[in-house]
């Protein structure tokens, strides 16, 4: 049985569950390649702007300026872009970029939870509609008949729909699993790699001496 025939036995809910199915793969295609590009070079991206921090701070700028198409560069550029600010504020420039970029992280996961939710349903609403419409041609008299003799295969037709809904979502579920994944390891990188970085920063604050507030 090839995939129109299931198409036209599944019934009228293969119409939406085709839609999720085209708009889940999409989400998750988009997503790879964003994770593909993420941590290509993250690690190399995070040694190169620590340790030019380690020497100049301005060079420190400059690097992270040119690794802006990176989460991670982003990241850490942001408060690199400063003006000489206190630790303080330094701290809020790496929590407000990190709250942004993991936004970033997460885009796509409503539109899997989604899926992931709505396509058993419609599959098992595809399936009661096909029973109720295969039953519904069966009449008493004709139990034990050759008339009922179609009545298992139109059964099987009408499950078609909940294997459909219970692999799109299953499909989805694992791609939203292994995102999620790479979001809490992210979660970690971002947190060490800020938490270096800052911690530098105040080193070099505190050995020049400068006061609190002190601005450039």
């Amino acid at each position: 049985m090839n995939i129109l025939t299931l198409f036209q036995k599944g019934g009228l809910a293969m119409l939406p569950l085709t839609g999720l199915s085209i708009l889940a793969l999409g989400t998750i295609f988009e997503r790879a390649w964003f994770w593909y590009k993420m941590l290509d070079q993250e690690s190399q991206i995070v040694h190169r702007i620590l340790e030019a921090a380690d020497q100049d701070w301005d060079l420190a700028a400059e690097v992270a300026s040119r690794a802006k198409r990176s989460p991670i560069g982003r990241f850490l550029a942001a408060p690199l872009q400063l003006q000489q600010p206190d630790p303080e504020l330094f701290r809020l420039a790496l929590e407000a970029a990190a709250e942004e970029e993991l936004a970033n992280m997460r885009r796509g996961d409503k539109l899997l939870e989604a899926v992931i939710a709505i396509s058993p349903l419609l599959g098992l609403l595809g399936t009661v509609l096909g029973l109720i419409q295969t039953l519904g041609n069966l009449r008493i008299g004709d139990l034990g008949t050759a008339s009922t003799a179609g009545v298992s295969a139109g059964i099987g037709e009408a499950l078609i729909t909940t294997a459909t809904g219970l692999i799109v979502a299953i499909a989805a579920l694992a791609a939203y699993r292994v995102f999620q994944g790479l979001i809490f390891q992210q979660m970690k990188i971002f947190r060490r790699a800020g938490n270096q970085l800052e911690l530098m920063y105040r080193q070099d604050w505190a050995r020049r001496g400068l006061p609190t507030q002190s601005l450039r």
